[in-house]
């Protein structure tokens, strides 16, 4: 089928824009120590800089999603794009660390506007049987971004400084704007006469915030289990409250009317969360126990992302003809047999079985992420695209943050206050080990749910 101009604008908009707001994710990851000396503040207050901009989108995406299914959303994605770039350029000229990080606030809502609505705008201007593909050369983008961002930004930070990577992020989103609002027609003008769930969106903005602020400091503060619980029950109440208004922001019915939904989203959860600190874990192993440099570190870790743009697209495609569940469910086991592969990893594994690992993990993800989205955005009408695409956007979120927090809690009990990167060798292989197990039984329990959607 011949796409239209109208088609392929929206494709490449959605792929732009899924690929700035992952890239802005993680692209001052290597920008921390340049912005300690410059502002004069110890790294807690660096990494705020980075984790406010997580929390912001993480916490916004849903209400912002039933916002833009009420209003519209290319109204919303505008806005989105033009707050994103705003903001970015704000950034790049800020002198002062904490109107910095208020600007790093305001531009994940601007992402969290994105999320919402760039894939429910792509999905409802392709038809169904072309759902798939579009949906895996969406995530391709984000995998792509996640793992260029530490690349670019690290480059343009020494080479220019981190500036550079808010100038270069607010320029090409400047761009995408006029694109998007010359090229993209308003299909779907909402619903009048919504009334805005404000104690919901409150209790979920404060339940994610709560949560994801304490799973990714229990190790930094005594009382960070408590905050965690406080989120849990802030995320009972807004349960609560939902079932029993006329308008939620999120219909709980969505997961009790179809399991599939709600497995499909689950499985999404502990797949990233299985998955997501393979990276960091082995950018570590890599440096320490193998030797190599940062540099030849990161060459060989971009196997895995590559796999992933790779094959997505193609893994998109067949799930238009074969149960998005059946590709999901395989993806899931190639996940854990790389896991299962990383647990055995020792100070002398080759370079060669390395490489075949993370290529491995890579189809896995690929196999398993684009069928998953495909068979989410199935089980929705078309007036919940946004909302149901803004939960995935905060699985992925929670999952990636669940991820990197067993990987602390395991540092603190077999390495107490010791960093990761100045351990003994054989201290960093038994850390490993230990998270990979932990990895593995999530990514097993995934599988379990996958497979479950057949009967559900």
């Amino acid at each position: 089928m011949t796409e239209t101009r109208e088609q392929k604008t929206i494709l490449h908009v959605v792929v732009m824009t899924a690929f700035l707001t992952t890239f802005m994710g993680s692209a001052l990851n290597l920008s921390i120590p340049a912005m300690e000396k410059e502002f004069g503040i110890g790294a807690t207050m660096v990494g705020w800089i980075v984790t406010a901009y997580t929390l912001s989108v993480a916490a916004m995406s849903v209400p912002f999603g039933k916002i833009a299914d009420a209003v519209g959303r290319r109204k919303i994605l505008i806005l989105g794009i033009g707050i994103f770039a705003v903001m970015s350029l704000s950034c790049a000229f800020c002198t002062d660390i904490r109107i910095l990080l208020a600007f790093r606030i305001v531009q994940g809502f601007g992402a969290s506007m994105i999320f919402a609505t760039n894939n429910a705008i792509l999905i409802g201007a392709y038809p169904a049987d072309q759902r798939g593909r579009v949906l895996g050369i969406s995530s391709a983008s984000v995998y792509v971004g996640l793992s260029l961002g530490p690349v670019i930004g690290g480059f343009l930070n020494n080479y220019i400084n981190w500036r550079a990577i808010f100038v270069s992020v607010a320029a090409v989103s400047l761009i995408v704007l006029i694109v998007t609002a010359k090229g993209i027609p308003q299909r779907n003008v909402g619903t009048k006469d919504v009334k805005v769930d404000v104690p919901g969106n409150f209790l979920y903005i404060l339940s994610i915030v709560l949560f994801l602020y304490g799973l990714t400091n229990l190790s930094v503060l005594r009382y960070g289990w408590m905050i965690l619980l406080c989120g849990a029950a802030a995320g009972a109440a807004f349960v609560f409250v939902e079932l029993r208004v006329k308008e939620p922001t999120i219909r709980v019915s969505m997961f009790s009317r179809d399991l599939v939904f709600t497995f499909s989203n689950l499985a999404a959860l502990l797949n990233y969360g299985a998955t997501y600190a393979i990276s960091y874990l082995m950018s570590i192993y890599l440096q320490v126990v193998m030797g190599f440099s940062s540099g030849t570190a990161g060459l060989i870790l971009i196997v895995q992302p590559a796999v992933q743009a790779l094959f997505s697209p193609v893994m998109g495609r067949l799930s238009d003809r074969i149960p998005p569940y059946k590709l999901a469910s395989a993806g899931m086991g190639f996940c854990a047999a790389a896991l299962g592969m990383l647990y055995f990893i020792s100070d002398d594994t080759p370079l060669w079985s390395i490489l075949l690992t993370l290529t491995i993990a890579g189809f896995g993800f690929a196999l398993f992420a684009s069928p998953n989205n495909n068979a989410i955005m199935s089980c929705v009408e078309k007036e919940e695209y946004s909302v149901a695409n803004s939960i995935l956007a905060t699985m992925r979120t929670v999952g990636q943050s669940s991820s990197m927090a067993a990987v602390t809690v395991v540092i603190g009990f077999t390495l107490g206050d010791t960093a990761l990167d100045t351990a003994p060798p054989e201290d960093v292989i038994a850390t490993m080990h230990l998270s990979f197990a932990v990895f593995f039984a999530l990514c097993v329990l995934g599988i379990f749910l996958s497979v479950k959607r057949k009967r559900a």
